[in-house]
This record gives structure tokens, C-alpha cells and sequence, in this order.
């Protein structure tokens, strides 16, 4: 089952990987699985793409029936809107579906090798020292424009920067407007529009929920359910804080990420100029589109860490992401919107090396700089189109 933003390739990329493509929002390929799905569905040469199944739930549960029946993986392949995450009666394949999150196009599909190893199985395995910067090589500008062209295929493979611009604002409009009906209790898009910009404003931030729910005039309650809607949607992405029993008083509140930096475009009307100007929200969209390279490296990855960040309640030391491998090892990461970082921008992960010891596989600090380095023994330096570049 793939899941993912809207627009982000799922059917398309799906359809590379079938032989049979059945599209449920057409009725005269709808009808004959209302009318008997399971001899319908055993009659069809796999895999099988079963596109916008939600429009004809039931087919779900011949696809369970099928994989009872005969064992085995890669027959189906399934996608649909998120409405089918609302349908909890849907869900009958639990425990026989994996689910796939596609996010949008990254640097590595565009221009770099993705036949290498995930980024994380790279580090997690001693590699790091492996990764090299891409050709030809990048500054602070290219990586703000890389930012806000975002990685949509529609616009990423090639849009002029007039239609990029007008594609994003038509995206968060139809976003509002269509998918603001999915919310539980308060349908305003207006009041929805407030509440997005408050968090593209902060995205990569920690930030009390009622700083964000006053800035849009909206209750708490409302708040809560625009967060489920945005979530599901995989426009917003919380990155919840890590904890440890060898570490005291750590923060419990998530970080927000609006998925797409694009989306900071139409969202706080700033080009690329407008960001180099404002230091904030330059930092703020240098960490949204590193972390929007690194989560599909997760989806591609053997050692599939879970992603958080780090915090204490006095605000004294704070790193941006915490990659833990299933063996309980992390690599710490923290991103600068600076091209020479010095031994001092290592200065929370060398804190976290030493109190946490051999669960430390190591730290990186990602920079607009040209050179991959040593900061320090155990810390590396390195440019963030390593992402995508070479391996030696």
C-alpha cells in the first residue's frame, strides 16, 4: 500500500512495478468489483495495481482472501486518497499489507545514484567517512532554490520558476479548500489557512501548541483536529523527542516540519531572495529540505531508524535530528545554514557522545560549505548535497 502527499508520483510509480492497472474511479472498471471482486481480482495477471481503492472498499478484503488463499509478496500494489485512512471499517488486511510512505522526488533520484546504499545504512555501517559532495558543487543560493522547487515530480522535473510558483499556490489552495471537508469539527479553510502558515512559519521548531492556535485564532480543540487532518495529508510532520534512562530532564514536545519546503513559498509568500534576506526563515527551510532528503532514504533503508530530535527543558543543549537504529545506536545530525562550520557547531553532539558512549555510532553536521571533513574524533562535517552524491 503507498501512501503519501498528494501529487507526490504514487500512481505512477506504481504502475512501473504492475502488469494489470485497475483504476476504481472509473465505473466501468469499478462495476465488476462491486458485483464479485474475488473472481474478478482471481482472474488478473499480478501485480496488480488496484488504484483509488477506497472508492470500492470491499476489494480490500479480496485482497486478504487472496493472500490467505496463496502466501506470497508483491501480487498487489494499492493506492489511494487519504480518505481511506479515515475509514477504519476499510482496514481488513492488517498484518498482510506493508505500507509504503512516498514522499516527493529527491536530489538522489534526480541526479545522484539510487542503486547505493540508503544514506543511514551507509552511516550506521562506519561509511560515513564514505560520503562525498555531489558535482558540481553547491552554495547557500542553489540550495535555497533547490528548496522551494521542491520535489513534486510535476514541477521538480523541470518547471519553469513562474509555473512552479503558480503550481504550488494552486496545490495549497486546493488543499484548503478540497481536503479542509476531512476535518472533524471547524471546516473553515480561512481558519485552517491561519493555522498551516503559524506552523510553516515555525516549521523545524519546537513551539508551544497554544503559540500556534492563538497566532491562527482558533481553539485547542480545533488545533488538534486540523493537526490529525494535516498529518494524514503528510503536509505536516511531527518528529517526536528521544528519550534515554541515561539522560535526565529531556523535553517531550515533538518538533514540527512542514514536509515540503516548497510549500513555505505560496504559504509565507517569500521567493528565494525573501529567504536569503531573513535569517530565520532561512535556517527554518535549510532544515525543512535536509530532513525532506532523509525520509525517503528511511523507506529504502535496511536499518530503518526511527527519526527524533533532542532537547532539554533548559534549552541548553539541542540537536536538531537523532537517528536510532532497532540495535538502539544513533547517529546524531545537526544542520547549519553556514559554509564553515567550526569544532563549536559540534558542541551539543560531542555533549551527547560522551553521556551516552558506545550507543553514539556518530554525529554529523550538515553545511552549505564544498569540503567533507573531520570536526572532530567521531563528528564529521559534510555538505548536504553528500545526500546525493558519490560514495568513494
Amino acid at each position: 500500500m503507498i501512501v503519501g502527499p498528494r501529487a507526490s508520483g504514487k500512481t505512477t510509480t506504481a504502475r512501473r512495478h504492475a502488469r494489470t492497472v485497475i483504476r476504481l474511479d472509473r465505473d466501468v472498471e469499478a462495476a465488476p468489483f462491486r458485483a464479485d471482486a474475488d473472481t474478478v481480482l482471481a482472474g488478473l495477471e499480478t501485480p496488480v495495481l488496484l488504484d483509488e481503492w477506497q472508492l470500492v472498499p470491499e476489494v480490500l478484503g479480496s485482497v486478504k482472501r487472496a493472500v490467505d488463499d496463496a502466501p506470497g509478496p508483491g501480487r498487489f500494489v494499492l493506492t489511494g486518497s487519504v480518505r481511506a485512512e479515515l475509514l477504519e471499517a476499510t482496514w481488513a488486511a492488517t498484518g498482510r499489507v506493508v505500507r509504503l510512505v512516498q514522499w516527493g522526488i529527491t536530489q538522489r533520484e534526480l541526479v545522484g545514484d539510487v542503486r547505493a546504499e540508503s544514506f543511514f545504512d551507509c552511516v550506521f555501517r562506519g561509511g560515513v567517512g564514505e560520503l562525498n559532495p555531489s558535482e558540481p558543487q553547491h552554495d547557500i543560493r542553489s540550495y535555497v532554490e533547490l528548496a522551494l522547487r521542491g520535489g513534486f515530480p510535476e514541477i521538480a522535473l523541470g518547471a519553469s520558476p513562474g509555473i512552479r510558483s503558480r503550481w504550488l499556490s494552486a496545490y495549497v489552495d486546493q488543499l484548503l479548500l478540497r481536503d479542509a471537508a476531512l476535518a472533524n469539527d471547524d471546516r473553515d479553510p480561512v481558519k485552517l489557512r491561519r493555522y498551516l502558515v503559524a506552523l510553516a512559519a515555525n516549521t523545524a521548531g519546537v513551539v508551544e501548541h497554544k503559540t500556534l492556535f492563538d497566532a491562527a485564532g482558533i481553539s485547542r480543540a480545533t488545533a488538534t483536529a486540523y493537526d490529525s487532518l494535516l498529518e494524514l495529508l503528510f503536509v505536516v510532520e511531527p518528529v517526536p523527542a528521544w528519550h534515554t534512562n541515561r539522560l535526565n530532564r529531556l523535553t517531550r514536545s515533538s518538533k514540527r516540519y512542514v514536509a515540503e519546503p516548497a510549500l513555505l513559498g505560496p504559504l509565507l509568500g517569500i521567493d528565494g531572495r525573501a529567504a536569503m534576506r531573513n535569517g530565520d526563515i532561512l535556517g527554518r527551510l535549510i532544515d525543512s529540505f535536509v530532513i525532506s532528503q532523509l525520509r525517503p532514504e528511511i523507506e529504502v533503508s535496511d536499518t530503518r531508524p526511527r527519526l527524533h530530535h533532542l532537547r532539554d527543558e533548559s534549552g541548553a543543549h539541542e540537536i536538531d535530528l537523532i537517528a536510532e537504529a532497532a540495535d538502539g545506536r544513533i547517529a546524531a545530525i545537526e544542520i547549519k545554514a553556514s559554509a564553515a562550520p567550526q569544532p563549536s557547531d559540534a558542541k551539543h553532539l560531542l555533549w551527547l557522545r560522551d553521556r551516552v558512549g558506545e550507543q553514539f555510532a556518530c554525529g554529523i553536521v550538515f553545511h552549505t560549505g564544498p569540503r567533507a571533513f573531520q570536526l572532530v574524533e567521531g563528528i564529521h562535517a559534510l555538505p548536504i548535497s553528500c545526500l546525493w552524491g558519490h560514495r568513494s
